[in-house]
């Protein structure tokens, strides 16, 4: 089966890669061959794996792995947790699709190690392209682990992210590991509008942050305040 850097050789080399454009061939190539290749799709909440789903679930098979020890408080953890799995059994519902879910344990201690020393970096700097390794890497030896042909993230889809350093990291990660990354910029073709709109459509809570302790404080954020929230949120789901 096909992997990036067939497309990148026929790219010019000298210009900067389109990420979009790589995926699209790259499904082309699937679609000639005739297979649906097994894609593990970290997702880093609800929302974000809307539109990314419904790009990818008619050309592979997709599995979504929530793995995002950044999350903090654990309430709020457990609220998107909940909230990406109610998403994909009732998108499973409408659309007949069979997208399945995995979920990792809540180990936020393993975020605060990776990213020690660099606390006070601002949002888009060295902290999070830390956070997008662990959690890829997480991804790639789930996907290595289960025998997938691919792995990948949703984290494109979000014009607050960088999609070239996301899919820096991606290349890096099939090197360590031997094993093969599918490149992505999720937020082409209108993805993000595409997913505000989906995820306004199956009604689903939109985080005001993206995760991180260091993040909901920069944006001012009263984490005590989340807390009870999303206590009160996932009081109100006990027994669904």
């Amino acid at each position: 089966m096909i992997d990036f850097h067939e497309v990148l050789a026929r790219m010019n080399p000298n210009q900067r890669i389109n990420y979009d454009t790589v995926y699209q061939r790259m499904v082309k190539s699937w679609q000639q061959e005739g297979v649906k290749p097994k894609v593990l799709l970290h997702s880093c909440c609800g929302p974000c794996s809307t539109a990314v789903l419904d790009r990818l679930v008619s050309v592979a098979e997709v599995t979504v792995y929530f793995f995002n020890p950044n999350i903090h408080p654990e309430a709020e953890y457990k609220r998107r947790e909940w909230v990406q799995k109610e998403f994909i059994a009732e998108y499973n519902e409408k659309t007949g699709h069979d997208v399945h879910f995995l979920a990792a344990p809540y180990e936020p201690k393993s975020y605060f190690e990776a990213v020690k020393g660099l606390e006070d970096e601002p949002e888009g700097g060295a902290r999070c392209r830390v956070c997008f390794e662990q959690r890829m890497k997480a991804a790639a030896e789930k996907m290595k682990e289960l025998d997938f042909d691919y792995f990948t993230t949703t984290l494109t889809v979000s014009p607050h992210k960088n999609s070239q350093v996301i899919n820096d990291v991606g290349r890096e990660i099939e090197e360590e590991c031997g094993i093969s990354y599918l490149p992505t910029d999720f937020k082409k073709g209108n993805g993000f509008l595409t997913s505000t709109k989906m995820a306004e459509a199956y009604g689903l809570y939109r985080q005001p942050y993206c995760g991180c302790i260091f993040g909901a404080r920069s944006q001012g954020l009263d984490l005590e305040d989340v807390r009870k929230d999303a206590e009160a949120f996932l009081a109100d789901k006990e027994g669904r």
